[in-house]
């Protein structure tokens, strides 16, 4: 068990990471285009390492319908959205946004699937909002501090939390690793079309030829991106969801002092209580306190 939380803090370690590494980017390449690319990229490595892993098999009929319209949130959306917000906004405040990721999935469950919530929950979810709220609305410019971006990359937020309800109510019957490597290559078709349907001019993939730009792709692609999801949903089957989530928290942590150390970004303290109010909602909103209190009373008889 030790094994696979040392694994699942090393996956959280790359995708705070990557919210620089996707920003160093997208400020070189469009965005979509690039997240076309890399998001193809990512799905071929998950691929090709089910192979070698002995589970690789091509989807049933009705099974490429499954994955068809949980890509379409999952990873034509959600990525999307990342690469676009995150171009117009600052990565410390798309790695604190982007930390809401659990609440906003418990409240997706909440109000799709009717599931009963207790008050401590409610009360995660209002510490949340208030975290972003003091995120994003307060600083030198009040207000005006609020971008465009912010708001697009918790869109992110809300069709990847959807998605997690759609991938709950629609069970692949196959490996959810392979799965998860369709979903990225199939969404990493749609989102090259979209590119190119805005405009995006595909000789810019070019740039990533520089050894810098390439190295953070791949970076991005292959350890985040494919590696990272692989490895995240193994450990959702060991450990259980509870205890994975509270993993997530730690993304938005290396997030931030990622955005600080490589992108020079300045943390202030409205970023540090935001976090503060944000970390706690996630844990009283996810449930991990009650499951962790279940846990001691259990101990305790």
């Amino acid at each position: 068990m030790v094994k696979i939380y040392i694994l699942l803090l090393l996956v959280m370690l790359m995708w705070g990471l990557n919210l620089s590494a996707l920003k160093v980017l997208v400020d070189a390449i469009d965005p979509m285009l690039l997240t076309s690319f890399r998001i193809m990229a990512a799905g071929i490595v998950v691929l090709v390492i089910c192979a070698v892993m002995g589970i690789f098999r091509l989807p049933r009929k009705h099974e490429w319908l499954v994955i068809f319209y949980i890509a379409i949130f999952n990873v034509v959306l959600h990525h999307s959205f990342v690469a676009v917000g995150l171009n117009l906004t600052s990565g410390i405040n798309g790695g604190l946004i982007l930390g809401m990721m659990p609440l906003v999935t418990v409240m997706m469950t909440v109000i799709i699937l009717r599931q009963r919530v207790t008050w401590l929950r409610v009360s995660g979810f209002i510490l949340g909002f208030i975290g972003v709220v003091v995120t994003t609305l307060t600083g030198a410019d009040g207000l005006a501090a609020v971008s465009l971006g912010d708001f697009i990359v918790f869109l992110a937020v809300v069709v990847q939390g959807f998605s997690f309800v759609l991938i709950s109510k629609l069970k692949p019957t196959f490996d959810p690793r392979l799965a998860t490597g369709y979903m990225l290559l199939l969404g990493s078709v749609f989102i090259f079309i979209l590119s190119q349907a805005f405009g995006s001019g595909i000789q810019e993939i070019t740039y990533l030829l520089d050894w810098k730009l390439g190295a953070v792709f791949l970076f991005s692609a292959v350890f985040a991106s494919a590696f990272g999801h692989m490895t995240y949903n193994y450990a959702i089957k060991k450990v259980g969801p509870a205890e994975a989530a509270l993993f997530i928290n730690m993304n938005t942590l290396f997030g931030i002092i990622g955005a600080s150390i490589f992108l020079n970004e300045v943390i202030t303290i409205s970023h540090v209580v935001g976090f503060i109010f944000i970390l706690s909602g996630i844990f009283i909103g996810t449930g991990a306190v009650e499951h962790m209190l279940l846990k001691w009373k259990k101990r305790g008889t």
